[in-house]
């Protein structure tokens, strides 16, 4: 393609006059032209050829700046607007209502408990948003495959217990106990959207801001998993998420959006309210965050609809035939537009039509109909025609930005104000305005008393919501727990992990893959498995999976991989089981998420184990997991190259002695730290059946490691498998006593997870002092601490009654567990320190507090004084303070084992 020589002079040499004259003359000539191809062929012709155009220009050089943005006005154009399908005064009217009674709720729950909290504006710049999709499409449970998943942002929570109440599912006196959960009354109704307070109505947590987009993304993926892989039925269903601009600044909230235009969820919908406010403040002042973020999100390839301004600016903008407004909205900042907002007509009049060209516009218009120029968000038939265009959108995921008032409608005191966040009460005569506003026939009395508003049972606008909630499929939000229970593998499905490795070294990670390889290949529940990973499948040994269930990608495999024909060749297919989600903890998790409340969200009960670096996983991903938890989500989390010191090299970020605490605080998480194989068989099939098939809403933390070692079978001195078993998920069990019974120094040694070996070793030293020493394991302390916390609570409520014994204490009762007690972890001491005060002894704890070093496993655990030569010291010094043993014993014995007394402590260093 080269350029044609011009037949005419270059225009360089001509005076400028005539120079800018030609230009006049020429623009109006391609403007013309575009207008004849608009008339002739139509919008797309046009949209061709200036593609064309644009091809031709880049190619021969000219100086095109990209742009990311299109003018701040309306995506969709007034002329292609389409007829509102529902009652417009009908639906003001219930809208009216539930604004009424969501302040009313919340400013009485103030005037009770003053303090207690609550949110009126954001529920009043979304109302409209909200309805909209409440009336005409979000679908309920009963529309079956074709049901909506909806992510309520948070704040709004009192709007949507007002709709409810409308709806006739709460009653006066249960809204009378918002924020009051403890009531003996009856229910009440959470703060914000919470599944562990309200199971049977809210589906998902999202006021920690930033988890409701990336959990909303991956959620939309989850289901076209479901579809592809033959669990669910393929349908419309999608997947709505209502968000804050200010949310947006957190990076989970933006951070995989690329994801999902890469994996084309066209099932989705972000409805991005942008109110323009903060908590303290706007959001972007000196600028236009709705231009932001439609630059950041057509970026990454998403539909962007930009709902800014309701049907009364289309009135100016018809007849600005020079286009005046749009130029003059593009100098807007967010800052001079919630001015407008708080002050009204009057500042409107002199700020913003600030020109000659532009007060001809609003000739003979008064201050009270500048103020009817409102915001797109508030106007039912633009958030209807962006709602209809986003669901009709096809091969990729739509953002709806619709530009709102932040308190709309509230008056002087909260709308558009900074404050508009905090405010929890409403004056009088606040409220007396704000009834006349919504038209509602209460009193003067009834307002002072903060009656809520319900027209009745056989009203026209109860009935109109239920009318159309009925043609949706039902009332939302709404959460039903309705899942076949699989068919489980019984225990003789573990018994080869019971027998041992046999002489082969292997570590609990490779158990573990082996267990999920097994359970992949079962014929009952081996579809249910889904394995997650983050792009460390090769590091965790998981890579022969790869070739046999194939990763998940919605293209399937387009290319021919460079290990093509090998055993281990890499393979992607539409139908790919494995969930691999490259370098993102917590787009994994959110995934994680995704498929472990699949039994509630779509009656799929899928079992999910997501395996990541204990380190990274665990502390990177906090927020997330008690998100998992408020979600009642079930499935398992292991803890791979588990522990301080297994991870040889790594050093400080790596190593992980804390995630096992991380873990303990979150109330449902199952926290378990098995030391061999047969454990870890144990842990799952007992998760299984309890999360599974009894229906427990609990999730596990379980912690593998990369130490290659001999596993031994289960032991058989006696008790039945079944003791053991117990033991296991109880927390504990003996692993081996001491074939030395006559013995007068008596030691009990705890150990877990990767310090199994250092106390192995050390009950063989101990020998050499004369002391004989039993080995328990120890999986759980969290299950141990637990179980003794509830029994001392027990007893303490019940005074007169014969104590009872925890697990913890039956097990180390002096007669049973004679001796000093010793405990090792690869974990902080913190962990195992807190059975002290449950014990009939002082336990003493040897742990890896501190930070990592980049070492070889041998001297880490020397570094952290938990090796053999510290369990043993541990041990005969334990010995020494109960008057078992002197002094000179425990000097004498620092001196054969080599160990340094004055070198700094490992937390010091």
């Amino acid at each position: 393609m080269t350029k044609p020589p011009p037949n005419r002079p270059p225009r360089a040499g001509l005076p400028p006059q005539e120079r800018e004259s030609l230009n006049s003359v020429e623009t109006q000539e391609w403007l013309d032209s575009l207008a004849y191809v608009f008339a002739d062929a139509g919008d797309n012709r046009a949209a061709q050829l200036l593609e064309e155009l644009d091809h031709y220009a880049y190619f021969h050089g000219a100086p095109i700046e990209f742009k990311q943005n299109t003018p701040y006005i309306n995506t969709i154009d007034v002329e292609a607007q389409p007829e509102y399908p529902g009652d417009v005064a009908m639906e003001r009217k219930i809208r009216n209502i539930i604004r009424w009674n969501a302040v009313a709720m919340v400013v009485r729950a103030n005037k009770q408990s003053d303090g207690i909290g609550g949110h009126l504006s954001t529920y009043a710049s979304a109302a409209e948003l909200l309805e909209v999709g409440f009336n005409h499409f979000f679908r309920g449970q009963e529309a079956g495959q074709d049901r909506d998943l909806v992510f309520y942002q948070g704040h709004a929570s009192p709007g949507v217990y007002a709709r409810s109440f409308l709806e006739g599912r709460f009653d006066e006196a249960r809204m009378n106990r918002f924020r009051r959960e403890l009531s003996k009354e009856g229910p009440g109704l959470s703060s914000y959207p919470h599944p562990w307070l309200m199971p049977d109505y809210w589906e998902f947590p999202t006021v920690s801001m930033g988890l409701g987009p990336i959990q909303a993304i991956y959620q939309a993926r989850f289901i076209k998993y479901l579809e592809n892989r033959g669990l669910k039925p393929k349908g419309d269903a999608r997947v709505w998420a209502f968000l804050g601009d200010g949310e947006m600044d957190e990076p989970q909230s933006i951070g995989a959006i690329r994801f999902a235009a890469y994996e084309n969820l066209d099932n989705l919908i972000f409805v991005l309210n942008a109110n323009l406010q903060r908590l303290d403040g706007p959001v972007r002042a000196n600028s236009k965050v709705i231009q932001e973020f439609e630059a950041l999100f057509r970026g990454a390839g998403w539909n962007v609809i930009k709902v800014i301004w309701d049907g009364k600016w289309d009135e100016l903008l018809e007849k600005d035939y020079n286009g005046e407004i749009v130029k003059r909205f593009e100098l807007l900042v967010d800052g001079e537009s919630q001015r407008y907002a708080a002050f009204g007509g009057k500042e409107l009049r002199e700020k913003f039509f600030n020109t000659p060209e532009l007060r001809a516009l609003i000739d003979g218009w008064s201050d009270a109909d500048l103020e009817l120029l409102n915001r797109g968000g508030h106007d039912v038939h633009k958030i209807y025609a962006a709602y209809k265009a986003a669901t009709e959108h096809k091969g990729s995921p739509t953002i709806i930005i619709p530009r709102t008032v932040k308190g709309y409608g509230l008056g002087e005191s909260a709308q558009a104000r900074n404050v508009a966040h905090q405010v929890k009460k409403l004056d009088f005569e606040s409220l007396k305005n704000l009834r006349d506003a919504l038209e509602l026939p209460l009193s003067d009395e009834q307002v002072e008393h903060l009656e809520y508003y319900h027209p009745g049972e056989d009203s026209p606008e109860v009935a109109y919501t239920r009318e159309r909630r009925a043609a949706l499929g039902g009332f939302i939000p709404e959460r039903r727990v309705e899942y076949p229970h699989p068919s489980i593998p019984d225990g003789e499905f573990y018994e080869e992990f019971a027998a041992g490795s046999k002489g082969r070294a292997v570590s609990t990670t490779m158990a573990a893959v082996s267990i999920m390889s097994k359970l992949l290949r079962d014929k009952e529940i081996g579809k249910l498995i889904v394995p997650i990973v983050p792009d460390e499948a090769r590091t965790f040994g998981m890579d022969a999976l790869v070739p046999r269930i194939g990763i998940y990608s919605p293209r399937g495999q387009t290319y021919t991989p460079v290990d093509s024909g090998s055993l281990m060749a890499y393979k992607e297919s539409i139908d790919g089981q494995m969930l691999e989600e490259g370098i993102t903890e917590d787009g994994a998790m959110a995934s994680w998420i995704a498929a472990a409340t699949s039994y509630a969200n779509h009656g799929v009960p899928t079992i999910p184990f997501y395996v990541f670096y204990s380190m990274f996983g665990m502390q990177r991903v906090g927020d997330l997991v008690w998100a998992a938890a408020d979600q009642r989500a079930r499935g398992f989390l292991l803890g791979a190259t588990a522990g301080r010191t297994t991870l040889a090299g790594e050093g400080l970020q790596h190593q992980d002695g804390n995630s096992l605490l991380q873990a303990y605080v979150v109330p449902n998480l199952k926290v378990y730290d098995p030391a061999f194989a047969y454990e870890l068989a144990v842990i799952i099939e007992s998760g299984i059946q309890r999360m599974y098939v009894d229906g427990i809403d609990e999730f596990y933390y379980v912690t593998v490691d990369n130490e290659n070692e001999v596993q031994p079978p289960m032991p058989d001195d006696g008790r039945s498998h079944q003791e053991i078993h117990d033991g296991i998920i109880k927390g504990m069990y003996l692993f081996q006593r001491s074939p030395n019974k006559k013995a007068k120094l008596r030691a009990q040694l705890l150990a877990s997870g990767p310090a199994m070996g250092a106390a192995q070793e050390a009950v063989g030293m101990l020998e050499g002092y004369g002391v004989a020493a039993d080995l328990w394991s120890v999986t759980s302390y969290k299950e141990l601490h637990q179980d003794a916390l509830l029994t001392q609570r027990h007893n303490m409520l019940h005074p007169q009654d014969k104590p009872k014994e925890s697990y913890l204490a039956s097990q180390l009762t002096v007669q049973n567990a004679p001796g000093v007690l010793i405990s090792v972890s690869d974990y902080i001491k913190l962990g195992a320190d807190g059975l002290n005060g449950h014990l009939d002894r002082k336990l003493w704890t040897l742990g890896t507090d501190g930070f990592g070093r980049s070492e070889a496993r041998e001297e880490l655990r020397d570094f952290f004084e938990v090796d053999a030569r510290h369990v043993v010291l541990a041990t005969l010094y334990a010995l020494q303070r109960d008057g078992k043993v002197r002094g000179e014993v425990v000097a004498k014995a620092i001196a054969d084992l080599g160990i340094d007394p004055e070198r700094d402590a490992p937390v010091l260093r």
